[in-house]
């Protein structure tokens, strides 16, 4: 059974418990790229950095970036889900709190290890949440947003916002590193694991709607989802969906 066969309501509780721990592992991930100090993912280093520029803490920054790319969908005529709006409050509020519990790692061993736990929560979150099919978190819709609305491929367009995100956030004082060149390689095909070991109904499936022209079996060998399109997680299949446009092409 597809995880897009998924009749609405079904699974609804299920659903839901894989959204909101999804997402809150998803704060925790972060804030353990954040105690290694090895490099964050793309948006933590934006964050990071707003964070130092402002004195808030990096999971109030997270949240007030957020709110603000969500705005940016109106123009863009993008529809949000509730894991979308929930995306914006729920990982902000488990990074701060992650933070307030673990202390600052010392080591290079203990570093490389805690980076290696907050790669693998992510792909965990990752495979949770989108499975869960309540729409694709802000900044990934801002993502497919623009590449419908420019034409230009998600590669491109997602390429090029997260180069202009990385490197404001490292001018910022962001943390650059090892930990964000991992998290580039790792990230594939960790949360296509994870989205084919939580999908809701049973795995996902392997080939694309009309058009797709079996891409999505090729973006699998890259480790690419093959998910749900957004707004109230009961969509179709589409060639390149909001949710793959988070992984690595």
């Amino acid at each position: 059974m597809s995880i897009t066969a998924v009749p609405r309501g079904a699974h609804l509780t299920r659903r839901l418990i894989q959204l909101y721990v999804g997402l809150a592992l998803y704060g925790t991930s972060s804030a353990l790229l954040v105690r290694a100090g090895l490099g964050l993912e793309p948006w933590g280093v934006l964050h990071q950095g707003l964070a130092e520029r402002t004195g808030l803490s990096i999971g109030v920054v997270s949240i007030v970036v957020g709110a603000a790319v969500l705005l940016l969908w109106i123009p863009i005529r993008q529809r949000p889900g509730l894991g979308t709006v929930s995306n914006v409050f729920v990982v902000g509020i488990a990074m701060d709190g992650t933070l307030a519990l673990v202390p600052d790692v010392h080591g290079l061993a203990a570093q490389i290890a805690v980076m290696a736990a907050g790669v693998v929560v992510n792909g965990v979150a990752t495979g949770l949440y989108i499975a869960a099919r309540f729409g694709p978190g802000p900044r990934d819709g801002l993502m497919t947003g623009l590449h419908r609305l420019t034409g230009r491929s998600i590669r491109l367009v997602r390429t090029l916002l997260e180069v202009a995100v990385v490197v404001t956030g490292f001018l910022l004082g962001g943390t650059l590193g090892a930990g964000t060149v991992v998290y580039a390689l790792a990230i594939g095909p960790l949360a296509q694991f994870f989205l084919r070991f939580f999908a809701v109904g049973g795995k996902p499936d392997t080939a694309t709607g009309a058009g797709g022209g079996g891409a999505a079996g090729k973006g699998a060998a890259r480790g690419d989802a093959v998910a749900s399109a957004p707004g109230n997680g009961d969509g179709a299949v589409t060639d390149r969906t909001p949710e793959q446009a988070i992984l690595p092409e």
